[in-house]
């Protein structure tokens, strides 16, 4: 069994600092232990499948309904915010696993479902290199994780990035941004990506030429059956397409967002960055337990929905581990953390981790010799 982080790429101005890592490998040892010990498989059982079922019947179904004239134009748009829940949840619950691997032992199974990324408007091959080797490595160091990087002009996520005017006011703006963030994401973003010559600290020698046909034929596809199809053949105006596109990705982007933020834009997380020689303080997994919270662990609903990402810490030491099975590794990994005085961040409920997103941005849009309250 494979519990190891994703393949980290070594870059010549930053790296982890090689001190002893106890830690990890004792927690590596204990989860190992429970999964060997019950003979668990790490991948996925029959909860993932029937929660994958369901939500992708849910998004197909939903979609279908356009082209009935089933619902009057008030039911299509709620259907539209149906549409928005279900690709976030496919994201989170579905795709997500896969392209980590975490989804089943046999690689192909892994990329057929991690294709699901591009059903909804993403790519599974850039999301690879920009979330699993590029965040699940530098986890909150400006510069180098581009999950800070959520329109920066406006939204300022780290205490180490230059404040603008403009973030005074982001603790309000940046959860509509957050939708359009998603939107910028399928219509430019990985094209963007794919033709840079490296993504983040990621130098790109040679993108496989498969990829490429991949990208752009399912983006074809993505853009037939959002705009194309239903430009032809559904009987809305064009404010009435654009009321419903935006009410689609506005809702999925400001799920996305949210969610991905509750765990590192959030109090008590830390913000390093190397020193002088390019070294960071901390080892790699010690790293993060200090950038990394988990929030709602006992909201089985919150679990279910965003695919276990409210397990954000166990998921950074064991992302290649299905998320079905980090409420339990939660408790070896807290007792684990607690035996080697090593930080384990969470908020309690769902709630609880918007009002510390809320405060944190407030606090980081404010000047640096002022204090923002509650």
């Amino acid at each position: 069994m494979e519990f190891l982080a994703e393949n980290k790429p070594s870059t010549p101005n930053l790296k982890f600092n090689r001190s002893s890592n106890e830690f990890y490998a004792e927690v590596k040892l204990r989860v190992q232990h429970y999964f060997q010990s019950n003979k668990i498989s790490t991948h996925a059982d029959y909860r993932m499948v029937l929660k994958s079922i369901i939500l992708l019947s849910t998004f197909v179904g939903t979609y279908l309904l356009f082209y009935t004239d089933w619902l009057s134009l008030w039911q299509l748009w709620i259907a539209c915010f149906i549409l928005g829940i279900c690709t976030a949840g496919i994201g989170f619950s579905v795709a997500h696993d896969a392209i980590h691997g975490a989804y089943s032992a046999n690689s192909k199974i892994n990329y057929g479902i991690g294709l699901t990324m591009n059903l909804i408007g993403g790519n599974k091959y850039v999301w690879s290199i920009t979330h699993n080797i590029i965040h699940h490595t530098y986890t909150n160091i400006h510069g180098y994780d581009e999950d800070l990087e959520v329109f920066p002009a406006a939204i300022r996520m780290s205490t180490n990035q230059e404040r603008k005017p403009i973030h005074r006011i982001q603790h309000f703006t940046a959860f509509i941004l957050y939708g359009f963030a998603v939107i910028f994401w399928v219509l430019f973003k990985d094209f963007k990506k794919i033709s840079q010559d490296s993504i983040g600290p990621y130098k790109v020698k040679k993108h496989p030429r498969n990829e490429l046909i991949v990208l752009f034929i399912s983006k074809a596809c993505y853009y037939s059956y959002m705009f194309v199809l239903p430009l032809l053949f559904l009987d809305f105006t064009w404010v009435q397409f654009l009321i419903g596109y935006l009410s689609i990705f506005l809702t999925s982007g400001m799920i996305l967002g949210i969610v991905f933020q509750m765990a590192h834009v959030v109090e008590d997380i830390d913000y390093p960055m190397p020193k002088e020689n390019g070294v960071i303080d901390n080892n790699w997994a010690i790293h993060q337990m200090h950038t990394t919270a988990n929030f709602a662990m006992d909201n089985e609903f919150v679990s279910w929905f965003v695919g276990g990402l409210n397990f954000q810490v166990e998921h950074h030491l064991f992302p290649k581990v299905c998320h079905i099975h980090y409420p339990v590794i939660s408790k070896i990994v807290q007792q684990t953390a607690k035996d080697f005085n090593v930080p384990y961040h969470f908020n309690k409920t769902f709630t609880d981790a918007i009002l510390s997103h809320y405060r944190t941005l407030k606090q980081l849009g404010m000047p640096v010799n002022k204090t923002a309250t509650a």
